[in-house]
């Protein structure tokens, strides 16, 4: 009889494990697909991006990556502003996760603020903002830019470099769409006007 009430509690503990995980899991789902939806609900492919940049001169393209991110992977030509939506913390390895936590750019609206009004930048032009997959800084960063007053904000949905390939050797690799897998000019070397530079 104790065995089984012994079992039995095994048992429920592994469900309420498995359900945790289950839950848990669910919660990121919801979170990463919050993370891509925007108020205004206007979301861009990169090479619609590019189009409307082309069709429209007071049309801005703004990049919220990381810098060394900028570094290492490059920079749409079109981009107009660079001012990264969270940084790197360099200073705070996290060792469960194995990367370094990205800390909000505290300055993101000031900055972005000061760099639309000096290219004239008016509330009704339209805004473009990237990120690398279109996901966790692009959405909230073209929020914050409505909520300053800009009423056509865009959010580019796959980003500078794109989604991952699914399967084959290269899994993992983003090289799928974006606007660098999407034939659209990049460069490494980046104009120091547009740069970030606090």
């Amino acid at each position: 009889m104790l065995a089984k009430a012994k079992g039995r509690g095994k048992a429920l503990a592994a469900c309420g494990v498995l359900l945790l995980a289950l839950d848990s899991g669910l919660a990121l789902a919801q979170q990463d697909t919050a993370y891509r939806e925007t108020q205004l609900g206007l979301y861009l492919s990169a090479a619609e991006a590019y189009e409307l940049l082309q069709n429209d001169t007071n049309a801005v393209l703004i990049d919220v990556r990381d810098p060394v991110e900028v570094k290492f992977t490059g920079f749409a030509e079109s981009t107009d502003i660079h001012v990264p939506w969270s940084l790197a913390d360099r200073d705070n390895f996290d060792e469960q996760a194995r990367t370094w936590p990205m800390v909000r750019n505290a300055d993101f609206e000031a900055q972005v603020a000061a760099r639309l009004a000096a290219l004239g930048v008016g509330k009704d032009d339209p805004i473009i903002v990237m990120c690398r997959s279109g996901a966790t800084r692009s959405a909230p960063g073209a929020d914050v830019i409505h909520a300053m007053g800009h009423s056509e904000v865009y959010s580019v949905s796959d980003g500078f470099e794109g989604s991952t390939l699914k399967e084959g050797d290269s899994q993992g690799v983003r090289a799928v769409n974006g606007w660098r897998n999407s034939g659209l000019p990049w460069s490494y070397e980046i104009d120091p006007e547009i740069a970030w530079q606090p």
